[in-house]
Order: C-alpha cells, then sequence, then structure tokens
C-alpha cells in the first residue's frame, strides 16, 4: 500500500513558521488502527486524512495519541493540498467532519476557515491547574478546552507549566491568553494528555478565544498571535455562532508512505 503524504506549515508565510501537519490524502478509508500508527510515526501535532464525499471530502485529524473532534491547523493543510496539489478549482471546499460539515475558500489574501463559535464560561478555577501554571489567573473559563486569562502578555511568555499536572485535567487542554502588546489578544496552548505539550498555532483555540475577546472588546474583528517559539498569527471574525480563521499555508515536503500488506 502506497499513501502520498505531504508536509505542510499552516498560519505561516514562510517555512519553519506556523504550526507543520501531516495531510494524507486516501481512496477509501482505511482502518482506525492505521490510521493512528501512521499519525504515531509522524509524530506531529497533526496529521489529516481525507476521502472524497458527495459535494466535498470527509476529513479526520489524528494527534500522535488521539483522534480529535476539531483542528484548525491541519484543516487549513488539507485544504492547501486539495487547492495547490490535486486539482480543486472551485473557490471553496466542504469538509464533513465530528464537529459538523466546514467550509474553506480561498483568496488573495489567504484561505479562510468558516468554523462553529466555542463561547467560554466562567468557572471557578481548579486547584490543580493553578498549580501546574504557576500563576492566579484573572479569569478562568471552559469550553472545549481550560481558559485562562492573564493580565499581560509578559505573563503568558513567561510560563513554564508542570506538564505532568496538566494531563490530569479532564479536557482536551489548556489555554492560557491575554491582552497582546501589539495585538487584540496573544495566548499559549498545552496538550500533554494528546502528547503535544505545546502546540505552535491552534486554529480550533481561537474558536473559543475569539468569541470571548470580541465580547470583552467589543467588536468581531480580532487578530491573534500565538507565543509558541514558532509563533503565528491568526485573523478572526466572529459572525453570530461561527468564527471566520484566515491563514496562510507553505509546502515543506512530500512524498510516499509505503506499508507492506
Amino acid at each position: 500500500m502506497e499513501i502520498k503524504i505531504y508536509q505542510i506549515d499552516a498560519f505561516a508565510d514562510n517555512i519553519f513558521e506556523g504550526n507543520p501537519a501531516a495531510v494524507c490524502p486516501l481512496n477509501e478509508w482505511i482502518s482506525d488502527e492505521l490510521l493512528q500508527k501512521i499519525a504515531e510515526e509522524n509524530n506531529l501535532s497533526e496529521t489529516a486524512f481525507f476521502v472524497a464525499e458527495d459535494e466535498g471530502y470527509s476529513l479526520r485529524w489524528f494527534t500522535p495519541e488521539d483522534e480529535v473532534d476539531l483542528c484548525g491547523h491541519a484543516t487549513l493543510a488539507a485544504a492547501h493540498v486539495l487547492f495547490q496539489h490535486l486539482g480543486y478549482v472551485k473557490e471553496s471546499i466542504l469538509f464533513y467532519t465530528k464537529s459538523g460539515t466546514l467550509e474553506v475558500g480561498r483568496s488573495d489574501s489567504g484561505y479562510s476557515m468558516i468554523f462553529p463559535a466555542s463561547g467560554p464560561e466562567a468557572i471557578d478555577t481548579p486547584t490543580v491547574l493553578k498549580e501546574a501554571l504557576g500563576v492566579i489567573p484573572t479569569k478562568t473559563l471552559v469550553a472545549f478546552d481550560y481558559i485562562v486569562v492573564l493580565d499581560s502578555e509578559s505573563q503568558v511568555r513567561s510560563l513554564s507549566p508542570d506538564f505532568v499536572k496538566l494531563q490530569t485535567l479532564d479536557l482536551r487542554g489548556v489555554v492560557v491568553t491575554a491582552p497582546g502588546d501589539e495585538v487584540d489578544f496573544v495566548s499559549r496552548c498545552f496538550f500533554p494528555k494528546l502528547r503535544v505539550n505545546e502546540d505552535p498555532v491552534t486554529g480550533s483555540a481561537h474558536c473559543e478565544l475569539a468569541p470571548y475577546w470580541a465580547k470583552k472588546l467589543s467588536r468581531n474583528k480580532l487578530t491573534g498571535k500565538q507565543l509558541s517559539k514558532r509563533t503565528g498569527m491568526v485573523q478572526c471574525e466572529v459572525i453570530g455562532d461561527r468564527v471566520i480563521l484566515l491563514g496562510n499555508a507553505v509546502d515543506y515536503m512530500s512524498g510516499i508512505v509505503t506499508i507492506k500488506t
């Protein structure tokens, strides 16, 4: 069995920036066990697999540890592969996923992804979360991740989490955010349960962050910056129950996965 594979830097204008994702187009679905083994072998935060279906594509995402319900940067990478390498000619692509139907379009300014918004709700900060981060949050919220709000960009930059303690929390991960010095908000994203201690640029987290900051700042168009080592910029627009994320993607490499059967 041979499977084409692409590695794409998403939310990036140049290679070695943004968040790398592997993308494997399939003619038909292979076993979940094999999908997981490929993702583990790639050892990237996400590997995306898609199969043509109806008017679009069925899309799934795997970390080295498990399948996830939503991933932004690997969706962007999958769309880039379709537009740039597989001859997709329409102006937008429909992806059928565990989080519903997602749409990715292209324009002169990059790719735009229409994702579901997930407005976080305030909670009391779990003790283990305070211990793991070593800070007292200004506010803690919950959506599909814990959202920890701090006072300043410098606090977010200086965090050195205890990943073993973060791994004991019940949700997917922890997203730490604060007002930005030069952008609307900054963030860092930690997913040790998925064997991704810190994700470089996390599109799905902005489905939680954008609604919060849009309400906080009283405007629906926002610029977020993720303060990982690679860094990445995400333009966000909140429209009702949807978030539009804008970003670019660039090729890093392509190849063939060869599996003896």
